[in-house]
């Protein structure tokens, strides 16, 4: 048998899916922003419109653009755009450029627009990659040729992320960049290393930044300084908690009038589970769990191994950072500070991860059939 590569519709299971996150997402903003919009805007629907606006719109826009796009158009440019990536996250630390939001240098202004280099990094960093290891096929097992060449690019990106500081994005980038490492065809010992090199570089990180340690100590008793440090995470139990099986009913979360910080951003999940309840939950995990599943079957039939090194790093994106965040706002890891993807409020966020998914469509248009 031989494999016959067909070009075809893109994925219309995976397309469905992801409206309906994005549609969801749209629900819960509305709904979790009404009296933080009122407080810092005056409008109650200022995050939802905005979201709408300057998120949703544009990024579905971009979206069918880029699904037409050839995705070998991505392997030309993967180098250049990931120096941009790289350039923008370094002018966040310059003046003029760069904005400091609660002691972070995240956000970036260029004229009227302002956004964070680090979503974009995330998409540049997945193309980079699997352009550069499709080129080293043969050499990817080699200490010398494979590994050491990817932990230098790690090395700068993970630098100027420490810097901002910005360990949450962090975090998924290095899930991202070891599964498209270990679907190359690299060695289980190089990933060893570099997942206990990884442990150990984060335990110094946590024990060497005051912040960090009290986050991690508040993970492992949230009872003990409720009003403090600890405020965020109780909160978000106490809404989860109250939701039980059924919810409050949406619109009807009484945690989101201004007891829980960040409801329309790393918090949401916290208020879907107040109002929608366990079953809002499960369906919203169980969206989440079919985009995987279409995502990775995509990469599975790719056409060649940077399709399929591009769509295991877009699915991993997706999935890892949305259980991320749900986990950390369900106290079962600490608090990271990322955004539930298609669901929280951001701009950036959205508008990345739909052009993310726009070349995934693509690739699944170009499917091998035996």
């Amino acid at each position: 048998m031989h494999n016959r590569i067909t070009q075809k519709e893109s994925d219309r299971p995976l397309l469905i899916a992801l409206l309906m996150l994005v549609a969801f997402g749209l629900t819960m903003i509305a709904s979790a922003g009404i009296a933080y919009s009122r407080a810092r805007f005056g409008d109650p629907y200022f995050f939802f419109k905005h979201q709408l606006l300057y998120g949703v719109i544009p990024g579905l826009m971009i979206m069918y653009v880029v699904q037409k796009i050839d995705y070998n158009f991505w392997r030309k440019i993967s180098f250049p755009l990931f120096l941009t990536s790289i350039i923008f996250l370094i002018m966040v630390f310059i003046s003029g450029f760069g904005t400091k939001i609660y002691g972070a240098s995240r956000w970036m202004r260029l004229g009227p627009f302002s956004f964070q280099p680090s979503e974009m990094l995330k998409l540049s960093i997945i193309l980079y990659l699997a352009a550069w290891l499709e080129a080293r096929r043969e050499m990817v097992e080699d200490f010398y040729e494979g590994l050491l060449p990817f932990l230098s690019v790690i090395a700068v990106v993970s630098f100027l992320l420490i810097k901002q500081p910005d360990m949450g994005t962090l975090g998924v980038i290095i899930i991202i960049a070891m599964a498209i490492f270990f679907s190359s065809g690299a060695r289980i010992s190089h990933l060893a290393f570099m997942g206990t090199t990884g442990l150990i570089a984060l335990v110094l990180l946590v024990k060497y930044e005051s912040y960090r340690m009290s986050r991690f100590l508040v993970f492992l008793h949230p009872e003990e300084d409720p009003r403090g440090v600890g405020y965020q995470i109780n909160q978000a139990l106490l809404a989860i908690g109250s939701g039980g099986v059924f919810g409050l009913g949406l619109g009807h979360s009484i945690q989101k009038f201004n007891y829980l910080p960040e409801p329309v951003g790393d918090s949401i999940f916290a208020i879907i589970a107040e109002e929608l309840g366990m079953v809002g939950g499960i369906f919203l995990v169980s969206l989440f769990v079919f985009f995987a599943i279409r995502g990775y079957r995509i990469a599975k039939n790719a056409p060649d191994k940077f399709s399929q090194l591009t769509a295991i790093g877009i699915v991993s994106w997706i999935i890892f950072q949305a259980f991320i965040n749900i986990s950390a706002i369900s106290g079962l890891i600490p608090l990271t500070g990322i955004p539930l993807p298609f669901v929280s409020y951001g701009g950036t966020s959205i508008i990345f991860l739909l052009t993310a998914v726009g070349i995934l469509l693509n690739i699944s248009k170009f499917s091998k059939e035996q």
